[in-house]
């Protein structure tokens, strides 16, 4: 796979969306919510979705200049209406409205309805650590999973994340979705003609498959059996009925229905750090604890015992030298659509080098 300078496919990816009639300021938050996640190894939330994003605007599916509606509001509580605006812009405004008023009161929270498709939670994640706080953020999508015991898709992969700064030069990240594996990495398979491991999906009949393709018609399996069944309801009960969204298989899907928006929604809760404790000593002890648990004693053949947030961190720092990979199909699709908006395009340009 060729690797491309972050930058320049940064600055490409928003070029597309301007044309799409997305803001330019606001082409940048989306552009860079998905070089971020190309950066950090999360490939299956990055540019790889220019394309679809891009069709989604261009049918009037998403509406490129939609601001947000504060519907619902107490001292640290929200309930805002994203109007059918990009999942990633609309979250990012709901972040920095949550911002001041943690300051305020400790902690913040907003239910979010009427959005789309957000890409990789922890993006806001770690910008709410970068400034001294903890964001608990969580989602639902369209259906892939059933409830434990069931065959048919009922519940998104529905992830949850939250980062907790260290001042260590990268905070600690966990984001994750309630499936086995993140329905992007069946997409991904699906896209290069892979099989999927055993484990990860059922068929529509509910029989194991390798198969992406029937794994796509049918139903990604849960972690943890049971409790990432349990984990999936609470972020649906959050994210989904306590927002106003749409619920379950009511949501409307990203690559299967261009007849209709998606209306997901998502749930932030927001803690301001130095309301519990003074945010240096929270460091310290945070930090004393990471040293505990490197400190472990480990498997045999096990070099080291990383702590969430670590991978990501060395792996941006590698793909920042190097260059973020991106497949061929990806690369080709960029092609496209800068011919269709009459952008220049230069391969040579885009890799490092």
């Amino acid at each position: 796979m060729a690797r491309f300078h972050p930058e320049r496919i940064r600055q490409l990816a928003a070029k597309i969306f301007e044309s799409t009639g997305v803001p330019a300021a606001e082409a940048l938050i989306l552009a860079d919510s998905l070089v971020e996640a190309d950066l950090q190894g999360t490939s299956t939330h990055g540019v790889s979705r220019v394309g679809i994003y891009s069709r989604r605007l261009r049918q009037g599916l998403i509406d490129p200049k939609a601001e947000i509606t504060i519907e619902k509001k107490r001292p640290a509580a929200l309930t805002i209406n994203a109007n059918n605006g990009l999942g990633q812009v609309q979250a990012y405004k709901t972040l920095q409205l949550l911002i001041p008023l943690a300051r305020e009161s400790g902690c913040a929270a907003a239910a979010i309805h009427n959005s789309n498709h957000c890409g990789a939670l922890s993006y806001f994640t770690n910008k709410a650590a970068a400034d001294d706080m903890a964001l608990l953020a969580m989602t639902n999508v369209e259906s892939a999973m059933p409830p434990a015991g069931g065959r048919s898709p009922f519940f998104g992969t529905n992830p949850l994340a939250i980062s907790f700064p260290t001042g260590q030069g990268y905070p600690v990240k966990i984001d994750l979705s309630t499936s086995v594996v993140a329905r992007g990495n069946i997409i991904a398979a699906q896209r290069q003609g892979q099989a999927i491991p055993l484990g990860w999906a059922l068929d529509p009949e509910g029989n194991p498959t390798t198969d992406p393709d029937k794994a796509m018609a049918g139903t990604v399996l849960t972690m943890a059996g049971h409790k990432g069944y349990a984990l999936a309801l609470m972020i649906e009960v959050l994210a989904g009925v306590l927002s106003g969204s749409d619920i379950g298989p009511g949501v409307g899907s990203l690559y299967k229905d261009f007849s209709r928006t998606q209306n997901i929604g998502h749930f932030f809760c927001l803690f301001n750090i130095a309301a519990f404790m003074d945010i240096v000593l929270f460091k310290e002890r945070l930090n004393g604890l990471l040293d505990h648990i490197k400190g472990c004693e480990r498997l045999p053949g096990v070099a080291e015992i990383l702590v969430p947030g670590e991978r990501s961190i060395r792996k941006t720092q590698e793909n920042r030298r190097l260059g973020i990979p991106i497949g061929a199909e990806t690369i080709s699709e960029f092609k496209a659509l800068c011919g269709e908006f009459g952008i220049p395009f230069s391969l040579e340009d885009l890799q490092m080098g």
